[in-house]
């Protein structure tokens, strides 16, 4: 544990970031998830919508640097790529 009030707030103050990044990053994934199940379910029209969804919340977590943008720009890519070879 920290001495100094300073270090124990930082401390306290990392833990409340890491948990907002890890929920943040959960909620990628889960959009992820679920659009790859549209996509393999054959529904376009919720494919679609949750590419739009999914590209919203990864292109603001890239803001926030939750990921790096090429990074976000690369997965976004990849999905579209995906959607439109499996159901084109």
């Amino acid at each position: 544990m920290a001495n100094i009030k300073s270090a124990a707030k930082r401390a306290r103050q990392s833990i409340v970031r890491r948990d907002r990044n890890q929920q943040a990053k959960k909620a990628v994934r889960r959009i992820e998830k679920n659009f790859r199940t549209a996509v393999s379910a054959k529904n376009k029209e919720q494919a679609v919508a949750l590419l739009t969804e999914y590209s919203s919340k990864i292109g603001k977590a890239a803001q926030k640097g939750l990921f790096h943008t090429k990074t976000a720009s690369r997965k976004i890519s990849r999905l579209n790529l995906f959607l439109n070879k499996t159901l084109g």
